[in-house]
């Protein structure tokens, strides 16, 4: 732990903001790791820019990480000389917990489980705390994604290392690889992010998904039995994935099932659809609906937001 942090009363390290802001002028800069490479570069470059004591980097655990992502972590605490603090939900404990409450899987602005495991743990976090700039992994390709989250989203001062520098998610896993590190296994299992995979990322897409049937079925016939019971609860179809054929928007039955549905016998299945690649992802960060400035991903066409619960 550097200066900046006291032992408090529950004999756990604390963050000394007024020390901080006594020392410096100003409060620190926040870098959000998600467990992914973007992120975890886009936390270096704000480290090399601002510097090691004026910078925090913070982790919002969902429980529900690939058990890879915290030796990865800990690689990243090395290359940073700084620890990477965790915070999670207080309101849920798990995935499970917010599929369950919702009854639901996706809404409109994203995926329900990062909204409410990510997005609300990170804005009570900076309701709570003093900050300067908040770090964000947004590479290249997401420019419209940064640009709708300045807009809309202004209050968290963002900044963007991997845009200022010109950084791809490629680039960024050269570099990992080029300071010693294995990128998450994740990546070396053929997906494109770090998400969630002790469940498997409801935003996958149903490239993922039928990678996931393929090479990791426990995890698949787990998630296909909770979109049979969440179906059960809710009374009608909740699905992760949807179909963007011609003929299922015209029929209405665009929502496909992991695994057939007894009761929804019109309804396809994974197994219907043709094989597809597993397609990029956003990380997880809780801004998985942050791009309303451009056309949805086709990875994102194809995931179900129907007329599920809007929490925000």
């Amino acid at each position: 732990m550097n200066k900046y942090y006291i032992i408090g009363e529950d004999n756990k390290e604390e963050f000394d903001n007024d020390l901080f802001y006594e020392k410096n002028g100003h409060y620190p800069v926040i870098c959000w790791w998600s467990g992914g490479i973007t992120s975890a570069v886009a936390c270096l470059k704000a480290i090399e820019l601002y510097g090691r004591d004026k910078c925090r980097v913070i982790f919002i655990d969902t429980n529900n990480e690939d058990s890879d992502t915290y030796r990865f972590m800990k690689n990243c605490e090395v290359m940073y000389g700084l620890p990477i603090e965790t915070i999670t939900s207080n309101r849920h404990k798990s995935v499970q917990d917010v599929w369950y409450k919702y009854n639901s899987l996706n809404v409109a602005n994203g995926a329900v489980c990062s909204s409410e495991m990510k997005r609300r743990v990170r804005e009570d976090w900076q309701k709570e705390n003093k900050w300067l700039h908040q770090v964000f992994g947004f590479e290249m390709e997401e420019s419209k994604r940064a640009k709708s989250m300045v807009l809309n989203h202004s209050k968290t001062n963002p900044i963007f290392p991997l845009m200022m520098y010109g950084l791809s998610k490629k680039d960024c896993i050269n570099i990992i690889e080029e300071i010693g590190i294995n990128p998450p296994r994740m990546y070396q299992l053929g997906f494109h992010n770090n998400n969630c995979f002790t469940t498997g990322c409801v935003q996958g897409g149903i490239g993922y998904w039928q990678k996931m049937r393929d090479e990791f079925p426990d995890k698949f016939n787990k998630m296909a039995e909770v979109e049979h019971d969440l179906t059960e609860r809710k009374g009608k179809p909740v699905t992760m994935l949807k179909d963007q054929s011609g003929k299922a928007k015209q029929n209405g039955n665009f929502q496909v099932f992991l695994k057939p549905h007894p009761n929804y016998p019109n309804y396809k299945d994974l197994s219907m659809m043709t094989g597809r690649e597993v397609k990029p992802l956003m990380e997880c960060n809780g801004f998985c609906g942050v791009n309303d400035l451009e056309e949805r991903s086709a990875t994102e066409q194809e995931i179900n937001m129907g007329d599920q619960i809007d929490l925000f």
